[in-house]
């Protein structure tokens, strides 16, 4: 079996996940924001560096490589995407994203906006056809008013897109694709099955805003890869647990890709233990990203907020605070704040010496002796303690009348406080008495899990080998699949319609079966189940039910789907004594690909403490003093190896900070686990 290789791009690192005949090796290098292939290119040659091969014989024997990305989420939040032209129903153009409250520049400018003639009833039936002539008008305006796409988005289209397909015909027929002047048309109704006017507008817009600039990264990256002698298929991570090739992947389906593939980790790492419930914790340098498993299930959004904006698109459901290693710590009317704004990549935090010159929380830590500033990522970048010193000091210390060490305290203290109550408000998603564990990872996320639990209460923190680069090991358990949605609209009973099913699933499966030969897998090759929107007839909350393909044809796969389906709904706060309604349905085709497995650990040969590497001085907050603190190498210490806080573990890729009154235990899969004492 050749290598395989996960990489995910976040805001200040690329982090990657090597593997080869069961042996894991993971890098990181700097995220080049200006240009993401570079970045990307870097990674494969330090996964091929770690392994002493060149990175042609390197990619000529590797089966796989899955890749994940924020360039979606950045050009949201930056605001420099595609200029891009509106086509709308009557009445419509008042809930177009043309506005920003927060000061942005809109997803849509007020001009770009324009209503068409044409009508589709709640019933699905067309009541006016769109004009060929008023279209094109309105098409060229767009154009010579600088529309790189068009979206199209109609009322009802979900119910009948007969009227948005018409649309697509005529600009391509009046726009081909071999003309220099074509402009690339986005429906709603391909991007979304489901209801809800703003929702199913927003998803197509925000779709179209990002496609340009995503498809010129990820087609160049595969053209990187194949100049350089990779044979096989780029596959690109999606925000619903599965990978697939560059051509088949909608540019909202890599927006939070990465941490996406961190919450299954989370899952899979769980399940290790028979632990089902879980809070997943990502800290990178830009943002710290939460998510939970519950019974088993990762948790979902069915109406998903992306960056502001509501979209009817289900994805993973994430929480993202604008907390991270690079985040800037200020003082705004006396009160110190860390965040949201962050130093990023570049020019980074001071202590990089790459040109930032504000305080953040690596500086922070730096001052305070729990980064060595020699060994940050294995030494591969040294690290600036009198700048780190000196940011604090003039923005921070100085005007708050503390000591540089009081004042990097205080950041810290302050970044543990916000996410500590983050994290414990998730928890309250929990029945008292279940069993929950806290899985932390990201490159900053050992820095601070013993300090966010402490503020959280949650007592028992997993950490992985892999946890500063988790995003990309969690991609390595992603396979090879796509989602299908169709429109249902029937009651979901023991009476409903099974054939109307078996036709609309047969169809979706048809395509599923298409896709996945072109990502190389034949049919035999895959597995299928359902998803299941249901509500009640007259209600307003969908929940989502996972089920076999075929269930309504088995009565007791029926009744166990009704009973689920109920209990959600309770849940959700519906009274569902008028029945349920089956209002979407998605088709979920998968074909596995390699995975990781984790590998068990020997008993320890040797006393944890003769992994102790050194000693240096480490403030403690609750002694407001330096303290002599043993340094342990991560590598040296065995199954049943315990550390005593105050203490700290390094590895070349992380530390992990081991607070007073805690310790950390390494157990058969060499996760770390950190428990109060």
């Amino acid at each position: 079996m050749g290598y395989t290789l996960d990489i995910d791009t976040g805001g200040t690192f690329t982090d990657g996940f090597v593997v080869k005949d069961g042996e894991a090796r993971i890098v990181k290098v700097p995220t080049t924001p200006h240009d993401l292939t570079i970045c990307f290119l870097e990674t494969i040659t330090a996964a091929a560096d770690v392994f002493e091969v060149s990175v042609e014989d390197f990619l000529f024997d590797t089966d796989i490589i899955r890749f994940s990305n924020t360039i979606g989420t950045n050009t949201i939040i930056q605001r420099d995407g595609s200029k891009i032209g509106l086509l709308v129903s009557k009445g419509m153009g008042v809930i177009a994203p043309t506005q920003d409250g927060e000061g942005k520049s809109p997803l849509i400018e007020a001009d770009m906006v324009i209503e068409l003639g044409e009508a589709t009833d709640s019933s699905g039936i067309i009541r006016d056809e769109p004009n060929v002539s008023e279209v094109l008008k309105a098409v060229q305006t767009l154009v010579d008013r600088g529309a790189r796409g068009i979206v199209v988005s109609f009322g009802n289209s979900h119910l009948n897109a007969a009227n948005e397909h018409a649309v697509r015909k005529m600009i391509k027929a009046e726009y081909p694709r071999d003309y220099l002047g074509s402009v690339s048309v986005f429906l709603s109704s391909d991007i979304s099955a489901r209801g809800g006017l703003v929702e199913r507008l927003n998803s197509a817009v925000l779709n179209a805003y990002i496609h340009a600039k995503l498809a010129r990264l990820l087609y160049k990256a595969g053209e990187d890869l194949r100049q350089k002698g990779y044979r096989r298929t780029l596959f690109i991570g999606h925000n619903n647990a599965s990978v697939a090739r560059v051509a088949k992947t909608r540019a909202i389906n890599t927006y939070n890709s990465g941490p996406a593939a961190g919450l299954l980790g989370a899952r899979e790492i769980g399940a290790l233990y028979g632990i089902e419930n879980l809070i997943s914790t990502d800290m990178g340098g830009t943002s710290y990203d939460i998510g939970y498993v519950r019974g088993g299930q990762a948790s979902y959004a069915l109406e998903p907020d992306v960056e502001g904006f509501p979209c009817n698109l289900p994805m993973m459901a994430i929480q993202a605070l604008g907390t991270g290693g690079g985040s800037i710590a200020h003082i705004e009317e006396g009160q110190l704040k860390v965040g949201p704004q962050s130093a990023g990549a570049l020019p980074g935090p001071a202590c990089f010496n790459l040109g930032g010159g504000k305080a953040t929380v690596t500086d922070a830590n730096l001052v305070l002796g729990v980064l060595d500033p020699d060994f940050f990522l294995g030494g591969s970048m040294k690290l600036d303690v009198e700048k780190a010193r000196q940011v604090i000091q003039r923005d921070v210390a100085q005007p708050l009348g503390l000591t540089v060490e009081e004042a990097a305290a205080q950041i810290l203290q302050t970044v543990n406080r916000g996410m500590g109550q983050a994290v414990a408000a998730v928890a309250r998603n929990f029945s008292e008495g279940e069993e929950l564990a806290v899985v932390a990872y990201g490159g900053a996320g050992g820095l601070h899990a013993c300090g966010i639990a402490a503020e959280a209460k949650t007592p028992k923190v997993i950490m992985t080998p892999f946890s500063s680069v988790s995003s990309a090991y969690s991609s390595s358990l992603m396979d090879a699949g796509h989602l299908y949605y169709s429109r249902v609209g029937m009651p979901l009973s023991e009476t409903m319609d099974c054939d109307k099913l078996d036709s609309l699933i047969e169809a979706k499966w048809k395509e599923a079966v298409r896709d996945m030969r072109g990502e190389g897998f034949d049919e035999d090759k895959l597995s299928g189940e359902l998803q299941l929107f249901v509500r009640k007839p007259s209600g307003d909350n969908d929940v989502l039910i996972t089920a076999p393909l075929g269930f309504y044809r088995q009565k007791d796969q029926l009744n166990e789907i009704l009973s689920q389906a109920k209990a959600a709904l309770i849940e959700a706060g519906e009274d569902v004594t008028e029945g349920l309604y089956l209002e979407t349905i998605a088709v979920m085709a998968q074909a596995q690909v390699p995975h990781y497995q984790m590998q068990t650990l020997d008993k320890a040969s040797a006393p944890a403490d003769a992994a102790i590497k050194g000693h240096r001085p480490l403030y403690v907050a609750s002694r407001s003093d330096f303290i002599k603190a043993p340094i342990y190498d991560r590598e040296k210490l065995g199954r049943g190896s315990v550390v005593s806080g105050p203490a700290l573990v390094e590895s070349d890729k992380t530390t992990i900070l081991v607070l007073e009154g805690w310790k950390m235990t390494v157990d058969q899969f060499n996760n770390a686990i950190l428990e109060e004492v």
